[in-house]
């Protein structure tokens, strides 16, 4: 027998205050005339100690339901790896139980073998975490026979005392094809700003355990096989740097930290170098215009200057140019307190990016496009991959190397340090099915050149910044000359 499986998009709402979203929402055209149910719930999950349940890409709860009756307690069985996509396919085992203790014996048995086939975890298990939210709902019946559950959650997910915030909203299929959700989704992002989001509650509360909650996310290699072909891999590369991208577009909303910020930015480039990459075997319906979403690129460049500037590239010159004087301590200090603000006001600036609801489409429709990986160009062959990749990453060495001979002037070397970063990320990419000698040799001069020209560009920067500061003339002239003398070096 199949196991039951729960299909949603789910949507992080970038809203600095989340009162009025029941009302905004129910005046969207696709909920407007839908009467909205409300309820409370309470949801206690378990793990054993060691999270044995976690590493098994698995959760389990007890969930009070509150919706005006007397209230119902349901114990739920999730299964399946979360993935880094918005729109999640994952097994459910749903049972009402008589109240907050877990039942054994109501766990699908078929289900729970398959992740704990000796039954060991389940007297290790204790609770873990807890959600508590209000949930409202739209049920949204379409004319094609599809139903789609529209839920708002607002609320917190705690642990040991400390809280994090939920204000999402779930999309999930109770009949008809996936495509119902987006279809709904882009209906409602018109007016509500949306940002899809992987996190499952219980990723969220294991985060919080861990003290991990909206920490940066880091690239990770995608799984490649030579066997696949080039389309398979275009499909999982995107998705993941995709995913990349869309997580630390969500830290960003509550994290001041400036690896979230770098991050970010990192996620933006590998997601353009291997759109560019793969562009021969990616769909064209749906290809997102890439124009769309330049506001928001452009302003976390601007933050990501103002940070490097302000953690990275001045602090390791302070000693030189204060060199015990105390007026050029002072002046110092005053370059930095208006550093930190520009760059306090230049993080409010991308926060207020991210609640333009444009914002939230662009990234919609970047979700749906990535969810058909199927569809390729017409009356084409999708190649084998191997070889393909070792002809790409050996073009764009081949460019890179012609490129930095050429180069003999700022400009120029910009446009080599973007080539070696596109290179870098194409490598990372593949390096699963590129021989080793490329992805030692060409990899490493590829990082190399992107140091060696970025170090010089962020010192170029960090004096156009404090320029437009005003910082103190003979501090401008100091980091202008440390410019200097390393380019002569």
């Amino acid at each position: 027998m199949p196991s039951p499986t729960e299909t949603e998009l789910k949507l992080a709402l970038p809203i600095d205050d989340p009162a009025d979203l029941v009302q905004r929402l129910s005046r969207t055209a696709v909920l407007r005339r839908r009467k909205p149910q409300q309820q409370a719930l309470h949801s206690i999950y378990f793990d054993t100690p060691g999270h044995d349940l976690r590493q098994a890409q698995a959760a389990l709860r007890i969930r009070r339901v509150d919706a005006g009756a007397a209230p119902r307690w349901l114990q739920t069985l999730k299964t399946g790896a979360p993935g880094s996509s918005a729109l999640s396919r994952r097994g459910e085992w749903e049972v009402p139980v008589d109240g907050p203790a877990l039942e054994p014996g109501a766990l699908d048995a078929a289900a729970w073998s398959r992740i704990d086939p000796d039954g060991t975890w389940l007297g290790a298990l204790e609770p873990c975490f807890a959600t508590t939210f209000t949930r409202t709902i739209w049920m949204v019946r379409r004319r094609d026979g599809s139903i789609v559950e529209v839920a708002l959650d607002l609320g917190s997910v705690t642990h040991a005392g400390r809280s994090a915030p939920i204000c999402e909203l779930e999309l999930e299929r109770k009949a008809g094809p996936v495509s119902a959700l987006f279809d709904i989704a882009q209906q409602i992002a018109r007016s509500v700003a949306v940002l899809p989001s992987a996190m499952s509650k219980a990723q969220r509360g294991y985060a919080l355990a861990a003290g991990t909650i909206d920490a940066p996310t880091k690239a990770a290699a995608p799984r490649l096989a030579s066997r696949m072909g080039v389309r398979e891999a275009a499909h999982r590369v995107m998705s993941e740097m995709f995913g990349h991208f869309t997580a630390n577009l969500n830290a960003l909303l509550r994290s001041d930290d400036p690896e979230v910020v770098h991050q970010a930015r990192v996620a933006w480039r590998r997601l353009r170098s291997a759109a560019r990459l793969f562009r021969s075997v990616l769909p064209a319906d749906g290809r997102p215009d890439w124009s769309a979403i330049e506001p928001l690129r452009v302003s976390l460049g601007d933050l990501r200057d103002l940070d490097v500037a302000r953690t990275e590239t001045l602090p390791a010159l302070r000693e030189d140019f204060v060199a015990g004087d105390a007026g050029r301590a002072q002046a110092w200090e005053a370059m930095e307190h208006r550093l930190a603000q520009a760059s306090a006001n230049q993080r409010a600036t991308v926060r207020h990016r991210l609640q333009d609801p444009a914002v939230g489409q662009w990234l919609l429709q970047a979700t749906r496009w990535l969810e058909t990986p199927d569809e390729g160009p017409a009356g084409t062959d999708d190649p084998s991959l191997r070889a393909w990749a070792a002809r790409r990453a050996t073009r764009l060495h081949r460019r890179l190397v012609r490129e930095r001979t050429a180069a003999d002037d700022p400009r120029a070397l910009h446009q080599v340090r973007l080539l070696a970063k596109r290179t870098r990320y194409s490598i990372e990419a593949l390096r699963g099915v590129l021989p080793r000698r490329m992805v030692r040799t060409w990899y490493a001069q590829a990082i190399d050149l992107q140091r060696d020209i970025g170090s010089r560009r962020d010192l170029a920067q960090a004096i156009v910044l404090l320029e437009r500061l005003d910082a103190r003339a003979d501090l401008s002239a100091f980091v202008r000359g440390v410019a200097t003398g390393r380019a002569m070096r």
